[in-house]
């Protein structure tokens, strides 16, 4: 534990950043390594349809193996080399994996570690390297993604890969929420460097109000990842209960630590071996004549305006990208359907105006009819005057904007799909 007093002098400097965060790095996890497995990785990429080979380097004793390629019109370099492998328990939070594949992860010692640098497009980068990993090494039980401090299991990592829809914002990156033996929880990201972003952290949280948090944190990560060439130095990214806006800055954390008196968790003795580099603390403007004076309100400060229900924004790209997995994915709720002891609701994009603008809420599903359905809606909606709660209505695919089926077991969405694999 280390404290920070306003008064001290100290200077603080930003750390370069480290391997993973310049580049992504991943290690697939074999279920049968050899060496077989290894002598045939390039031809394994030689042969993806979609990718065209520039230039080569076959992996030696001393350096590791380089292709440069070509994917969608844009020139990618690709390193690899077999490592040691570990499971960090910690790693295995993110998604669901069965007793036999924790198993095979916590015996594996050996992996394939492919590393690249994401151009522009950290989405579109990061759904090419789960092809990679997946063409290089078929026969994976998992992939760690170290640069986000997470292990993805196969099935999601298959799924996300032949899928035409790009992964989320929030794939790319994970939020860690860390406790001591007080009150105080710090929260921050790992994932965002790669992505030409910085990593953000929210210091002082607490444990009843790091939900709220860890909302705030992901939604403004997402934010930056989503409008990476137009971010502003704040945001509007959300609404309390009582309609004020909810608009963030970040500021370096060499700064920002000079904002707090006093750290039990964050503070500079826990940044003697990471989160020392490119990563930003999030504060909050409490009005708009405070953004204009740059007068920064800390998160814990904001926590008794929080209300009980604060609206996050989802960004026009990402409400897209949603829409266009569910329909995707829609022969999961027409399979679940056929289970009475499944309950499944859908969301419907309803019209508002003429102007394209529409109001997305939940349906409750009754029956399919034929190619259409048939749904029940389960609230009241704002803006659309006329269907009430209660009211049954026939759509097709094409209205439904995301789904949710509860299972006797869990609950699937489209991006967890593979649950029901």
């Amino acid at each position: 534990m280390g404290l920070f007093s306003k008064k001290s002098n100290q200077e603080l400097k930003e750390a370069p950043l480290g391997y993973w965060e310049e580049e992504s790095y991943m290690q697939v996890v074999p279920e049968e390594p050899s060496e077989e497995l290894l002598d045939s990785v390039i031809d394994r990429v030689a042969g993806m349809e979609e990718i065209q080979i520039i230039d080569k380097h076959e992996l030696t004793d001393s350096e590791p193996g380089r292709i440069k390629l070509r994917y969608e019109n844009e020139e990618y370099e690709v390193g690899f080399y077999p490592s040691k492998f570990s499971l960090p328990e910690f790693y295995i939070k993110n998604y669901y994996f069965s007793n036999e594949e924790l198993e095979k992860l916590r015996n594996a010692q050996t992996a394939l570690t492919i590393f690249m640098k994401f151009n522009k497009n950290s989405k579109k980068s990061y759904h090419l390297q789960l092809k990679l990993a997946l063409a290089m090494i078929p026969n994976t039980i998992g992939i760690m993604d170290e640069s986000a401090e997470k292990m993805v299991p196969a099935s999601w990592a298959k799924m996300a890969a032949n899928s035409k829809v790009l992964p989320s914002a929030n794939d790319l990156f994970t939020v860690q929420v860390v406790s001591g033996d007080g009150k105080e929880v710090w929260l921050h990201t790992h994932g965002l460097c790669r992505c030409g972003v910085t990593e953000l952290e929210i210091l002082q949280s607490d444990k009843e109000n790091y939900s709220n948090h860890y909302n705030l944190i992901t939604t403004f990560a997402s934010y930056l990842l989503d409008k990476k060439e137009e971010a502003q130095n704040s945001a509007y990214i959300g609404v309390l209960s009582n309609r004020n806006p909810v608009v963030v800055t970040c500021m370096s954390w060499t700064k920002a630590l000079k904002e707090y008196e006093k750290l039990n968790l964050g503070s500079i003795a826990d940044r003697e071996n990471g989160h020392n580099s490119k990563t930003s603390v999030i504060f909050v403007y409490k009005s708009e004549e405070d953004e204009k004076q740059e007068k920064v309100t800390k998160v814990s400060e904001f926590d008794k305006l929080w209300g009980d229900n604060p609206i996050f924004f989802i960004s026009n790209e990402e409400t897209a990208r949603m829409k266009a997995l569910a329909t995707e994915r829609f022969d999961f709720v027409k399979e679940a359907a056929k289970n009475k002891e499944n309950k499944i609701i859908i969301k419907i994009g309803l019209p508002v105006d003429d102007e394209g603008n529409f109001e997305h809420i939940w349906f409750e599903l009754i029956e399919f009819e034929g190619n259409n359905f048939r749904a029940k809606l389960t609230q009241e909606p704002y803006n659309v005057d006329n269907i009430h709660e209660g009211d049954e209505r026939v759509y097709t695919v094409k209205d439904v904007t995301d789904w949710l089926i509860y299972t006797p077991d869990f609950a699937v969405n489209p991006s967890n799909a593979y649950l029901l694999k």
